[in-house]
């Protein structure tokens, strides 16, 4: 099926790119230098037969081609071919269908044993995704959201969150000594921005902004974790070197409400939906497994169905 749908793909790629030259050259042959309309030569709309899904529109060596093949075919067909006119799509759809019986050769033997087993994957895949899509496709209430949002994320622990700032220096007597300033009365963010290793909060003053748990490094976060709002504390040793860590501010994360969440939570629902309906077939069904012990590495041997 695959094959068949680029074959069709590819040769309208070739109407969509040649179709408006042939127009424009067939207008450009036939049509008068000019071209006097009037109110009284209004086009008639055209008049089409009756059809529908099993109206025969070609014969190939007495194989039917019908409205239904070319409905079902387009609509497999990626989307950037649906916005061509209907027109020009279905007269190349039709061709192209014409020209894989041609090519098919006789449609009424049997078919090769690897496509048999072949379309039969596509048929059950496509079965098993139908189901799937009726599921996912439904609109999930503002009720399913709230009841999985009170049980699953309104139940949440808080996390902390920290205000802090830091002045990073090289060496420990480096931190004692700026430790002494400050206490001496020094300004904070006057010293990380002088003396600060860390341009990017020394430029700030020192502020880190707001973090959670497990953004800084180890050492540092056990400091912050240690310390009273508005306490500084001893230097700190890190892998970028050595810090004097001053905790601003402190507080729980804020949840996020049902709408920040509302892709997420429908997704988890029809997630769990699609979860539900397998177990409810799987446990009414009559599954055999292990009928025999079969050599994993056979799954590959490819000549076992080719003809």
């Amino acid at each position: 099926m695959l094959k068949l749908i680029l074959m069709s793909a590819s040769a309208l790629t070739m109407l969509a790119v040649a179709g408006p030259v042939w127009a424009q050259e067939t207008a450009t042959e036939d049509a008068p230098a000019e071209e006097v309309v009037t109110e009284d030569a209004a086009p008639e709309a055209p008049s089409y037969d009756a059809s529908d899904a099993s109206t025969v529109l070609a014969r190939v060596n007495g194989f039917e081609i019908t409205l239904g093949h070319v409905i079902a075919l387009r609509k497999s067909l990626p989307e950037n071919y649906q916005s061509l006119p209907d027109e020009q799509l279905f007269d190349g759809v039709l061709s192209q269908m014409i020209e894989q019986v041609l090519l098919s050769g006789d449609m009424t033997a049997p078919l090769p044993f690897d496509l048999q087993l072949q379309m039969e994957n596509e048929a059950r895949a496509q079965l098993a995704a139908r189901v799937i899509d009726n599921i996912l496709n439904r609109e999930v209430s503002d009720e399913e959201l709230q009841a999985l949002y009170d049980v699953e994320v309104a139940t949440v622990e808080p996390q902390p969150e920290f205000n802090a700032s830091h002045i990073l220096v090289e060496t420990e007597e480096e931190a004692n000594a700026i430790i002494e300033l400050l206490n001496a009365g020094g300004d904070f963010a006057a010293l990380a921005q002088e003396k600060s290793l860390d341009g990017g909060s020394g430029a700030a003053g020192g502020s880190l902004g707001w973090f959670g748990l497990g953004r800084m490094v180890p050492e540092f976060e056990a400091a912050v974790i240690g310390l009273e709002v508005g306490a500084m504390s001893a230097p700190v040793q890190s892998q970028f070197g050595w810090h004097i860590v001053r905790l601003d501010d402190k507080r729980d994360r804020p949840l996020p409400t049902v709408d920040e969440l509302r892709s997420e939570l429908s997704q988890e629902i029809l997630r769990r939906e699609v979860v539900a309906e397998i177990e409810r077939l799987r446990e009414a069904a009559t599954i055999e497994t292990d009928l025999i012990n079969v050599d994993p590495a056979q799954s590959r041997a490819y000549e076992l169905i080719s003809e």
